[in-house]
């Protein structure tokens, strides 16, 4: 069985958050299918945070709260289990209840192993702001975060897109993306997008235009190159234009099953802890979306999750 790119500790666990909307439900559905398939177990997280205790004057109340808190906290995370188990009967779940954020929790207990969550979390008291959690861990995890939104594809064939741009993230992303197909026995879609604005096609066309389309055939070319003798039976198709690659990549994952980019692109700020067109698909993207980090770095992302958690 092929195993994804980005997964460093082999037989690692996906894990996967769980706060009690129906949002991180379908993701906890959509971890436990991909867990069974990739021969994992799976870890359910469900993270809360306490009312701090000084707030309350009542000793007494402050501890019926408290535990009131935990109980709730528990039959969410029970909850998870089960439809984990309705999602995929053959798969192993464990489940963690913790204290404390939600994406640090996540963040730490995930480290390079696969992280899914949904699109939108929890409101209210013990609950995470809507999107807060996807955000931030799509943009400090180690290893690759798939966050759960759209519709389940309806054709059986529905292939993985995967975006294309020549940076060191975009190989991990093939890499994730041609796994993922592989284990889906479905095709695999490349897009590679280029955007110069200045340079029109019509008015223009002694500056180049074939030259132009061939040097971006060529990129896409080379950082496809060498997947199919590991993955013979694969099926790839290519799109190569001159368009915004966040307009191209979301039309192109309509009906896909999965779309996968780098956490980083081309041309991307070495300080820059998710690209635009990550933050985009994260938001916008039709389908699951899974933000595949480039390869090493990882003490330098842990740095920065503990930074940025460390500043709420």
């Amino acid at each position: 069985m092929a195993d994804m790119s980005g997964d460093a500790g082999t037989g690692r666990p996906v894990v996967v958050g769980a706060d009690g909307s129906e949002s991180a439900l379908r993701a906890v559905r959509w971890a436990a299918r991909t867990a069974a398939s990739r021969g994992r177990d799976l870890h359910v997280v469900h993270a809360y945070g306490a009312v701090d205790a000084s707030l309350v004057a009542d000793a007494s109340l402050w501890r019926r709260y408290e535990q009131d808190l935990l109980e709730h906290a528990r039959e969410i995370a029970a909850r998870a289990v089960a439809v984990a188990h309705e999602a995929a009967p053959s798969v192993t779940v464990t489940k963690e209840v913790v204290d404390g954020p939600a994406a640090a929790a996540l963040l730490e207990r995930a480290d390079d192993a696969l992280l899914v969550v949904g699109e939108q979390g929890s409101s209210g008291l013990g609950g995470t702001l809507v999107g807060s959690v996807a955000s931030s861990v799509a943009a400090h995890a180690v290893g690759p975060v798939v966050v759960v939104r759209g519709d389940e594809p309806t054709e059986p064939s529905a292939p993985v897109v995967v975006g294309v741009d020549g940076s060191p993230a975009s190989d991990a992303a093939i890499d994730f993306a041609v796994a993922a197909a592989d284990l889906a026995s479905c095709s695999l879609v490349a897009v590679h997008t280029w955007w110069d604005p200045l340079f029109d096609p019509v008015t223009e066309p002694l500056l180049g235009w074939d030259a132009i389309v061939d040097d971006e055939r060529r990129v896409l070319a080379e950082q496809l190159a060498g997947r199919s003798a590991t993955h013979p039976d694969l099926v790839v198709s290519t799109v190569v234009e001159r368009s915004h690659p966040s307009r191209t990549l979301l039309d192109r994952a309509r009906g896909a099953r999965l779309l996968v980019v780098g956490s980083r692109g081309r041309g991307g700020f070495a300080g820059l802890l998710l690209g635009s067109v990550g933050r985009a698909m994260v938001h916008r993207a039709p389908c699951p979306v899974a933000i595949v980090p480039p390869p090493g770095g990882g003490s330098v992302r842990r740095a920065e999750a503990r930074a940025e958690v460390a500043a709420r």
